[in-house]
């Protein structure tokens, strides 16, 4: 019981409870210690399990694919998921850790059974719906179980529809583009604030995860957006109605989700939300030799500073939620920051051999730096705590 131990030793030098009841919670604690749960290799020994036992079947079904009549490939790929699910089912009173896993293996598999039933038949492609199929598969799958791993699928699959479903929808209107980056952007920042507080630990880490990925690459095509070529006079300006609809997914949604979830998380997705607006507006326009139709464009200083300035957002609100994760994760953002803007800004206006030295001092200085004021907010929110 170390955790216990730690926080009666606490309470007893603050004097908030006397030795004597310290030592009877002790022992109380100690009367009801419940077997120690799953060890480390065993969850490894799951996670390995089944993901070999996906590629396993994935590889049968493949091997034998081409041999099969329509029919008899509905029944094998039905027949998986029931699999699956049945021996999940089967294996739940004596292992429970296993039967999540296989249920979450089955709602994995569900979506790879959606776009194979709907090749099998030839029906009318729409490839967002089948991502909708599978989400709902999984929505299913969390009402009934209740797991964190069927929670974690739904709540990927559910934005990743929206975000595909506006692709299918708006592909070649002007600025389609542009409003996935805001989703994926704002969306992320959704994930990456409102669990900070949860118990659940895996819905926390691989949202978590999940959302720091999403974060960064949102944040670049936001940059990057304007710095190509675009045949502006040749793309269609999008309807009203689509650009209304695009809206309300960049910006409505996703602060009535996060006030759902965590109504401290609103302020955070509001910052990511004015940075997803204003990011793609600072840049420097050039042209080529066709001025009329072709511009090209570099993020301007102002897009550096305001990406530095989020990344410092969320360092401090890591501290106010006291958050390492969170803290560690706008540190490494400041970073990346940093080294954005030398190499597109400083880098190339430099000699290269003092370029290389000059980033060298960059590494070592402000690496050591950084690591320095991570380590003192780390230890702020720990004493505070």
């Amino acid at each position: 019981m170390p955790a216990i131990d730690e926080e009666l030793e606490r309470w007893t030098r603050a004097g908030v409870v006397d030795a004597p009841t310290a030592e009877r919670i002790r022992a109380f604690e100690a009367s009801r210690e419940h077997p120690a749960g799953l060890r480390w290799q065993v969850l490894l020994a799951l996670i390995f399990g089944a993901i070999l036992l996906a590629a396993g079947v994935t590889l049968f079904v493949a091997a034998h694919w081409d041999e099969l009549s329509p029919i008899a490939r509905f029944i094998v790929v039905m027949g998986m998921l029931v699999v699956l699910h049945v021996g999940a089912l089967l294996v739940r009173p004596h292992f429970e850790r296993l039967a999540i896993v296989l249920h979450g293996v089955g709602t994995v598999a569900a979506g790879a059974a959606v776009a194979l039933v709907g090749q099998i038949f030839n029906i009318q492609e729409h490839w967002p719906a089948g991502v909708l199929l599978w989400a709902l598969c999984a929505l299913a799958g969390w009402a009934l179980l209740r797991d964190q791993v069927q929670q974690t699928i739904s709540l990927l699959l559910v934005p990743a529809w929206i975000i595909c479903e506006w692709s299918a929808r708006t592909d070649g209107y002007r600025s389609s583009d542009l409003f996935i980056a805001r989703m994926i952007t704002v969306f992320a920042a959704v994930y990456l604030t409102a669990f900070l507080q949860s118990k659940k630990k895996l819905v926390f880490g691989l949202l978590f995860g999940a959302a720091s990925v999403a974060l960064i690459v949102g944040t670049s095509m936001l940059t990057e957006f304007n710095s190509g070529w675009h045949d502006w006079a040749s793309t269609p300006k999008m309807p009203a109605a689509l650009l209304l609809l695009g809206w309300l997914c960049v910006a409505a949604l996703p602060v009535l989700v996060a006030w759902r979830l965590n109504r401290s998380s609103v302020l955070p997705v509001t910052v990511a939300l004015l940075v997803a607006v204003i990011l793609p507006h600072l840049y420097r326009m050039s042209s080529n030799e066709y001025p009329s139709r072709w511009l090209f464009a570099t993020p301007a200083l102002a897009a550096h500073a305001l990406v530095g300035l989020a990344a410092a957002f969320l360092t401090w609100w890591g501290v106010q939620q006291r958050s390492r994760a969170l803290i560690n994760y706008g540190v490494v953002c400041f970073a990346i920051a940093v080294l954005w803007f030398y190499f597109s800004s400083v880098m190339g206006k430099l000699e290269r051999s003092f370029s290389l030295m000059l980033l060298g001092i960059l590494f070592l200085a402000g690496g050591w730096a950084l690591e320095k004021t991570r380590r003192k907010l780390v230890r702020h929110i720990q004493e505070a705590v």
